[in-house]
């Protein structure tokens, strides 16, 4: 089975939509593949801002997550994935369209729209005869296209009691919790609405992990008897990395982690930066909603209000309770993953489905003192991606090849039998999932991050990474270089950029970042501080 999918290549016919040209099969609704089998299905689960250290097959330190393990368990598990632009938008825009920011247009979410009508990997799918469909979270300030099917949530979306769009352009609001009720609308397509005789590629975007990690009542009381180590560099001082001194997303700042938004330590008294906001999410509770959420937080804080902790004592408490809220957030979603993968196996459905999970990027769990994400630093630059693979494909375990987002379009659409379109920059990881391990497979990765001024304040910069280094330029109103040694240097506290003994290292990983550059087209190239040339 595992190479006939190579032989699933049907006509191309030219499509136009939004004024771009672009090639999709025929239908392949009634097509198979050699050995007989019809196309193969796709669930892709998303969720926003779930990091692999909250998650078991990669990291048992801090929770188990046994139905996304089971998803590696019964396929692959990368250990080496990566972001393009660790941003939701932007990320969301890079795995859509298989292209860097730069070329897909999305290069941060706050001054940007999502040109819809553009080329991406469910459009070619819906045009070459699958059924596709997209719910939960969408963030891209545009309306969805390219699916028969979507309901999106506005913006970040509400954890409780949300807001949902539906395609009618109507917006209403649903009763519940927000992750119970994206996996709802999910299944019900899966059972209802959808045409059973087509293959089908369904995305369930959550919003789940996203700030401000307000867990379902069933959840509340969870970890409470748990203290979590600090990360080793949760006090770290930036030495040589002016960039990362400058960022606003430190725990311990009342500024960057808000004490009542983030931590719901509501004082009606206390004024904070984010107070309203956090007004706005409870209010939205139902009288059941609220008096759980009020019986479980109230205690805590009139304890906290009482304590009066300042200093160290202050920022490891609000590291627990950032923990602790975290980690009840990836409980139902663990647990909502788990319906999904239940309605597969009960619909016999696993044998002829891809089944994805992955998240739109990484997150700080206290390394560095932070969280959030947005840095080119290993913990939000990786994502977490577990594939379970269906019937006739034998791979199982680790795959460690360097993998980005832009290679999730090539590879769905070489699974629909869609030729790769010359404009997508990934690489389709069939061949990885094959069993398969091309010689000439990616050898570096490039990155470039772009929302500054804003949220966090974390500097525009960009870089590539390969197997052992990374060299990162911060620029705009800032010119700093750093680079790290990973083999030596893993947590990335020593930068040894400008070193005595760091000349060859530094002029082999600039000639690489001219090489990405050059080959993704990005326009935004500084000068390099030495000579660089082959």
């Amino acid at each position: 089975m595992n190479g006939n999918l190579k032989n699933l290549i049907l006509p191309v016919t030219a499509i136009v939509a939004g004024g771009s040209v672009f090639t999709a099969k025929a239908d392949v609704s009634k097509a198979k593949t050699t050995d007989g089998r019809k196309p193969l299905n796709i669930v892709y689960i998303m969720t926003d801002d779930h990091t692999a250290q909250a998650m078991s097959c990669y990291d048992k330190r801090y929770t188990v997550t046994p139905n996304l393990d089971r998803i590696a368990a019964e396929g692959v598990r990368f250990t080496n994935s990566f972001v393009a632009n660790s941003l939701s938008g932007p990320s969301r825009a890079c795995m859509l369209t298989g292209k860097h920011s730069h070329k897909n247009g999305f290069t941060d979410n706050t001054t940007c729209v999502f040109d819809a009508s553009q080329p991406t990997f469910p459009r070619y799918m819906q045009n070459a005869g699958y059924q596709t469909a997209l719910f939960g979270k969408w963030h891209l300030e545009s309306l969805p296209q390219g699916f028969d099917r979507w309901e999106i949530v506005p913006g970040q979306g509400d954890y409780y009691n949300p807001r949902f769009i539906k395609m009618t352009g109507d917006t209403v609001v649903e009763e519940g919790y927000l992750t119970h009720l994206i996996t709802d609308h999910s299944l019900n397509w899966l059972e209802n609405e959808r045409d059973k005789s087509k293959p089908f590629c369904l995305l369930i975007h959550h919003k789940a992990i996203h700030r401000n990690w307000m867990a379902d009542t069933a959840d509340l009381r969870l970890f409470e008897d748990k203290t979590f180590p600090l990360p080793d560099n949760f006090y770290d001082t930036y030495e040589g990395r002016d960039a990362a001194a400058q960022q606003e997303m430190s725990i311990g700042s009342a500024h960057d982690m808000d004490i009542i938004y983030d931590l719901k330590m509501y004082n009606p008294e206390l004024e904070t930066r984010l107070k309203a906001q956090y007004e706005d999410f409870v209010g939205r509770m139902n009288p059941e909603q609220k008096a759980k959420w009020d019986a479980f937080y109230n205690p805590i804080i009139k304890k906290f209000y009482k304590d009066k902790l300042t200093g160290k004592e202050l920022a490891e408490w609000k590291f627990q309770r950032y923990m602790r809220d975290y980690l009840k957030v990836v409980k139902s979603l663990d647990d909502n993953v788990g319906r999904v993968l239940d309605y597969l196996e009960k619909n016999d459905l696993l044998d002829n489905t891809l089944v994805v999970y992955t998240s739109d990027q990484g997150f700080y769990m206290g390394e560095h003192g932070w969280f959030d994400k947005r840095f080119m630093y290993e913990e939000s630059f990786r994502t977490p991606l577990v594939m379970r693979l269906p019937k006739g494909y034998d791979r199982r375990g680790d795959i460690t090849e360097m993998v980005q987002n832009i290679d999730y379009a090539p590879t769905f659409l070489e699974i629909a039998g869609v030729e790769k379109p010359a404009d997508i920059q990934g690489i389709s990881l069939m061949p990885l999932l094959r069993g398969e391990h091309p010689a000439d497979w990616r050898p570096v990765l490039y990155y470039h991050f772009y929302e500054y001024p804003a949220e966090h304040m974390v500097k525009r910069h960009y870089g590539v990474r390969d197997n052992r280094y990374k060299l990162i330029h911060f620029y705009n109103d800032i010119d700093r270089w750093e680079l790290f040694d990973l083999e030596k240097d893993p947590t990335e506290m020593h930068n040894i950029y400008g070193q005595p003994g760091t000349e060859e290292i530094t002029r082999s990983m600039m000639l690489k970042l001219k090489k990405a550059q050059e080959d993704y087209d990005d326009p935004i190239r500084y000068a390099y501080p030495i000579k660089v040339s082959e």
